[in-house]
């Protein structure tokens, strides 16, 4: 685990008056709608948490969200969920399907994480937290210790190279997300895509945001 603010900082100790508040610029998503939810766009280092039921359109809106952001910031979108070709057809549909953004087909977190500290995205979504397995846990992916140790080493990952790390998490029939406690707690933004996937209309709201 470990995935902790304090890792970022190094032991350095710094006066509250000579911090730099202008040091972070926020990344737009070049949705208004999105960058409101967020509290005013994407904070480097933050860990965002996107909930909701399937078929709510999460993938659809991170893959929207990605290949706006791809031409001028470092993206890459990770798919456990979906192939490659699932993901590119879901583009086409969308109408997105000439932009060059970064595709990984992977389940296992070294892996991911390995490829992240070589490519250096700025933005990562990994779609879907559920999914995923890291060597140092046994148990099956979806498990509450597969979970926990995946987003502590997501969450180090994010504070210590300043990305963006978008992860997707499923709801549950009964409304809750997957081990949500152990990820609430654990990212600094967590909003969920409301909506029936035969409705038109979707609604994001923001359940918790420490960048608010």
């Amino acid at each position: 685990g470990g995935g902790y603010a304090g890792s970022a900082g190094g032991g350095s100790v710094q006066s509250l008056d000579a911090i730099d508040l202008q040091a972070l610029p926020r990344i737009t998503t070049g949705s208004s709608e999105l960058d409101r939810v967020l509290g005013g766009g994407l904070v480097p280092g933050s860990v965002i948490l996107i909930g909701g039921h399937p078929g709510a359109g999460k993938s659809t809106l991170l893959l929207q969200t990605l290949c706006r952001l791809s031409p001028s910031v470092p993206a890459l979108y990770v798919t456990g969920e979906e192939s490659l070709q699932q993901v590119a057809m879901r583009a086409d549909r969308l109408g997105l399907g000439k932009q060059s953004l970064p595709l990984m087909a992977e389940t296992h977190l070294e892996t991911l994480l390995a490829t992240a500290q070589t490519r250096k995205p700025k933005v990562l979504v990994v779609d879907s937290v559920q999914v995923l397995h890291t060597d140092g846990v046994s148990s099956a992916p979806g498990s509450v210790s597969q979970l926990r140790e995946c987003a502590a080493l997501l969450t180090r990952f994010a504070k210590q190279t300043d990305t963006v790390v978008m992860l997707v998490g499923h709801v549950t029939k009964d409304g809750t997300l997957a081990g949500p406690k152990v990820l609430e707690h654990m990212v600094d933004c967590s909003v969920m895509l409301e909506g029936s996937s035969d409705s038109r209309y979707r609604t994001l709201r923001g359940h918790k945001n420490r960048f608010g």
